[in-house]
């Protein structure tokens, strides 16, 4: 089964936008491979617009000249990815990050270039032509490379074929398909054809669905067509989109199972916004990446780190390798709140092996606040606590009741 438990890896959207180099890539999955391999993490993912060769920052050029193959399929940008000179495209790269013991992924948009069907390039494999499957009225509204493809048409199906007999080609294990989550009704007969695409191209390939949010009404399609999709628009370091994630998180975790996983999206932790500032960091407090984490952990997200990892101080390392609190996404099973106010939340989840359970207490206010639980709502015959970030343990009684700091969580594991 592909994506058997939530995916973990590094996107490079965060840290380096549109903009990010293969020396940059390199250095990321280095680090991954030395210092968070051990802990899960496996996925080293180049983000959008890697075949433009003039990319700086995270803001899009609209129009530009894309590197394109005889056969309209985009690849990467000599400039930024040398390695894929001489027709290599990502070849050579997925060789070198699979050779650390880690996986390979990159982001594409929905669709074709335009320039492709302007040009009636030929798709390869087919009989068909690019202008054949492109549908030039369907545009994303924040990026204008692409056009979308006609539905249910077999020109459309040979050229999603073609792209990702290209990518498994390559050695890609995960993809990361853009603007299409949100897009429904009008994009489901697409990520249809995407899906049997990916999984007809031979090789395991985690598809991923984005931005989000993706409508709740619309799960059990995603769940049978895709591994992961955005519940979401783009997540950042603030306070207020976190607080905001405790709503879409409970609508979402009863979606959450082997194979098809809802996602929170990336992480926001440490170094982030290089091509702007390369002093830039992270605006969320210790606390408030603890409460982010916690949540991620607990509703079962996928773990996208969205940081300049070799940058990493002590705390951003401890929280990505904590390995107690990185258990709960393979170890727990049917998690769900049992309240969720203004000032507080609480989320419980069964180990699924039945030796006890997860309890994550969350301050969603700012001041420090009491949280207490009875022992009734859990209905389980458990004598101890151990918090997950400290280590400490305590006796369990009628309950637990618990002192925490404003916009901090603690997560215990109880048996």
């Amino acid at each position: 089964m592909i994506a058997r438990t939530p995916p973990m890896g590094w996107n490079s959207w965060d840290c380096y936008g549109a903009a990010v180099t293969e020396a940059q890539v390199l250095q990321n999955a280095r680090y991954m491979a030395e210092h968070l391999k051990a802990f899960g993490w496996e996925y080293v993912v180049v983000d959008i617009q890697w075949s433009s060769p003039t990319a700086v920052n995270h803001r899009y050029q609209p129009f530009q000249e894309l590197a394109m193959d005889e056969f309209g399929r985009l690849i990467p940008a000599e400039n930024r990815f040398p390695s894929s000179a001489g027709g290599k495209g990502f070849a050579s790269l997925a060789e070198t990050i699979h050779g650390m013991g880690l996986k390979f992924g990159i982001h594409i948009m929905r669709g074709m270039p335009r320039a492709a069907a302007h040009r009636h390039l030929p798709i390869e494999g087919s009989p068909f032509f690019c202008h054949d499957a492109a549908n030039p009225h369907s545009v994303c509204a924040w990026n204008p490379d692409m056009y979308g493809l006609r539905g249910g048409q077999e020109a459309a199906q040979a050229y999603y074929d073609s792209i990702f007999r290209l990518y498994a080609s390559w050695g890609v294990d995960f993809i990361k398909c853009d603007d299409i989550a949100r897009e429904y009704p009008h994009c489901r007969e697409e990520i249809e054809m995407i899906s049997r695409a990916c999984r007809a191209s031979g090789r395991d390939m985690v598809l991923s669905l984005s931005p989000g949010p993706a409508p709740v009404e619309q799960a059990e399609h995603l769940k049978t067509w895709a591994n992961m999709w955005r519940i979401t628009d783009d997540f950042w370091d603030d306070w207020a989109l976190l607080k905001g994630m405790f709503e879409r998180a409970e609508k979402w975790c009863i979606h959450a199972a082997p194979g098809h996983w809802p996602d929170a999206d990336m992480l926001p932790v440490g170094a982030l916004r290089q091509c702007d500032d390369p002093s830039s960091w992270t605006r969320f407090t210790p606390a408030e990446q603890r409460t982010m984490m916690t949540l991620w952990c607990m509703m079962r997200s996928p773990l996208m780190i969205g940081a300049e990892m070799v940058k990493n101080d002590a705390f951003t390392l401890g929280l990505l390798t904590n390995a107690d609190v990185l258990a709960i996404l393979r170890e727990s099973w049917c998690a769900h709140p049992l309240r969720t106010l203004d000032e507080e939340s609480v989320w419980i989840a069964p180990r699924q092996d039945g030796t006890g359970f997860y309890l994550a207490l969350f301050n969603l206010s700012d001041t420090p606040r009491r949280i207490s639980v009875s022992a009734a709502d859990w209905e389980r015959c458990v004598s101890t606590a151990r918090e997950l970030w400290s280590g400490a343990s305590e006796p369990v009684g009628d309950g637990l009741s618990r002192e925490i700091p404003p916009h901090d969580a603690e997560v215990f594991l109880l048996s």
